[in-house]
């Protein structure tokens, strides 16, 4: 027969090793886990990621730095934060929504705390309107239930179908809660080209009046874009009920992107590659790609887009 102190002493040892591996530390070590009420972003690396990977965005850089952490700080915000990122393809939209990803969940793209949303994949038909409205909040509901920090990115926005993403708007308004569930630490990312046009012609106005790029402010570029994409028919946020009601915080214009940006994308595929920095190759990429307008060849008509497809080209070098 075991003594009684052997079968406490089990017992103890037993009862200590399984709060150990309950323990929230210990287990979201293994398994992903929503972040903790109250948890902060790390500034320093949020910083860092936008200076090392995105290329010639000072407004976009500096809105979203300020935007997030003042979100990430604020133990009680009134709504979600809510930012609309616009202009050309190869700007960097993308990169930017995949950078702030990282930073409040770790697995990026991959976490099942992340959401991506593709208009032409997920919301393809214009008969389906009413049914994808319903699916989306829906979707929203549950995993904002699941995890409050929740990230969503709605991508292609310029080709969503108009009155879709109005689905979304109880869930971006002043709201304590909707149908019991609380949505103010969520983040939703709208991307889209719509009003690249207007940015594009921004940038060339200052340009012409022999005014820096880096004296491009926010205030130069927002009103134009909300009131652009609002009356934009080719837009998902035509007409929308989500910019009538002002739910979007930040309006972000991405720059179009001249050669020396360029060429600091090709540095940085390179050096992702494993590759030494060739000059030579650097320029002979940048070199290859097209720039408007076309007699002064000052931006870029891709941005970055098709760097790492031509890099391919220099494979062998």
């Amino acid at each position: 027969a075991l003594e009684p102190l052997s079968v406490g002493l089990a017992i103890g040892v037993a009862s200590a090793l399984t709060g150990y591996l309950s323990h929230p530390r210990f287990y979201c070590s293994y398994v992903e886990c929503c972040p903790r009420a109250g948890q902060r972003l790390n500034a320093t690396a949020l910083k860092a990621q936008l200076d090392n990977r995105l290329f010639g965005q000072h407004l976009a850089k500096d809105v979203v730095l300020k935007a997030v952490l003042g979100f990430s700080n604020n133990p009680s915000p009134k709504k979600p934060l809510m930012l609309s990122l616009h202009g050309w393809a190869g700007t960097g939209k993308n990169f930017l929504s995949q950078i702030l990803a990282e930073q409040v969940h770790p697995a990026g793209l991959r976490s099942k705390f992340v959401h991506l949303f593709l208009a032409t994949l997920h919301f393809p038909h214009h008969d389906q309107v009413k049914l994808y409205k319903e699916q989306l909040q829906n979707w929203i509901r549950g995993n904002v239930s699941a995890c409050p920090s929740s990230v969503f990115i709605f991508d292609e926005m310029d080709k969503m179908h108009p009155g879709v993403i109005d689905a979304i708007k109880p869930f971006l308004d002043y709201y304590e809660e909707v149908d019991g569930v609380s949505y103010r630490k969520a983040i939703f990312i709208f991307l889209s080209n719509a009003g690249g046009d207007l940015i594009n012609k921004a940038a060339l106005d200052f340009w012409a009046s022999g005014k820096r790029r880096e004296d491009i402010q926010l205030k130069d570029l927002e009103p134009l874009l909300s009131v652009g994409v609002f009356n934009n028919k080719n837009s998902g946020l035509w007409h929308s009920s989500i910019i009538d009601r002002n739910l979007i915080d930040y309006f972000v214009p991405f720059l179009p992107l001249e050669q020396r940006h360029v060429k600091m994308c090709v540095r940085a595929e390179m050096a992702a590659r494993g590759y030494a920095v060739d000059e030579k190759i650097v320029q002979e990429v940048a070199d290859e790609m097209t720039y408007f307008p076309k007699e002064q060849r000052i931006y870029s008509d891709k941005g970055c887009k098709t760097v790492q497809a031509k890099l391919d080209i220099h494979e062998d070098v």
